[in-house]
């Protein structure tokens, strides 16, 4: 057997072994292998490469990633988020009409969801592996209470299909926080402030595969049929972001649309699928409004005695 054969196969080994222990020890045992490995006079001999050797570090990293990991990671990703953006206060019009229209689906699909709006003019949405929803003020100024619950129920359908916990893998590449994960003796969670701010850039960043996006558009339509809301709304908002593309990549558009599939083809498969229920109807936008209602006193005059 050559020398790089049996590397592989001690490799191999080493990762079975690592599904058998704990977090803790899995993680002090991983950064031992890396660090092994890492070593020029090893490199050498086994001719690694640093390529190879970036690529062993990502395969033990995500190797070992399970979805409470990604929960984990993503809470505190969000977390650095929320505090470098500008939140929606409590009595905010966004928030209460964000509450109206979404609070009583906290719950949806038995996950325990958090959501809060981004003042900015920006057309974004998105949740994490931890149910943090965050939608953006720029998304809700544009689209109706139906269209709105389309686009939320979409990037849900992320969540409950473990789509999230993969974007977070590929988050953490791109964040080249890696070795900083592998190298830890406790709780992958425990990140620097500054890495955690990388991990949320990755985050908002990361892109679905054309199966992962068409999966989360049915997820989304089923969500409007079980709860009863228009399901031709998800056609309509598709038709609104491919509308604003017009040919042009946004910061939302590059991510949640991509380039497969594109928001036109997306609206054209949510026609299709009511049309098979019969439900296809054209649809027309409902009036909204993000302003709080304010409550108007009537001032009462005094009638002067005579």
């Amino acid at each position: 057997m050559s020398r790089e054969m049996f590397v592989k196969l001690i490799l191999y080994l080493l990762f079975k072994m690592l599904n058998l222990i704990t977090m803790k020890t899995r993680l002090f045992f991983v950064a031992i292998v890396v660090a092994m490995f890492s070593s020029t006079t090893i490199n050498a001999q086994i001719n690694l490469g640093e390529k190879a050797l970036g690529a062993l570090q990502t395969g033990v990293a995500s190797f070992t990633f399970s979805d409470e990991d990604a929960a984990t990671m993503s809470k505190e990703a969000v977390r650095k988020m929320d505090s470098s953006n500008v939140v929606a206060g409590l009595k905010d019009g966004y928030t209460l009409r964000l509450n109206r229209i979404f609070g009583k689906h906290a719950n949806e699909n038995g996950l325990a969801l958090n959501y809060k709006v981004y003042l900015t003019k920006d057309v974004n949405a998105f949740a994490t592996a931890d149910g943090s929803v965050r939608v953006f003020s720029g998304l809700m100024d544009i689209m109706d209470d139906n269209q709105l619950l389309a686009v939320i129920g979409h990037e849900i359908g992320h969540v409950a299909n473990h789509d999230s916990r993969d974007a977070m893998k590929a988050a953490l590449r791109k964040a080249a926080v890696v070795g900083a994960i592998s190298s830890q003796s406790d709780k992958v969670a425990k990140l620097t402030d500054s890495q955690y701010g990388q991990l949320a850039g990755a985050i908002i960043d990361s892109k679905y595969s054309r199966k992962q996006e068409s999966e989360a558009d049915e997820f989304s339509y089923s969500f409007l049929k079980r709860n009863k809301y228009n399901v031709n709304a998800e056609e309509s908002a598709f038709t609104i972001l491919a509308a604003m593309s017009g040919g042009a990549s946004s910061d939302f558009l590059s991510k949640m649309m991509s380039s497969h599939p594109d928001p036109q083809e997306r609206a054209d498969k949510a026609k299709a699928r009511a049309t098979v229920d019969g439900l296809y109807k054209p649809y027309v936008q409902i009036k909204f409004s993000n302003k709080a209602m304010t409550s108007q006193t009537k001032k009462t005059t005094k009638k002067k005695k005579k």
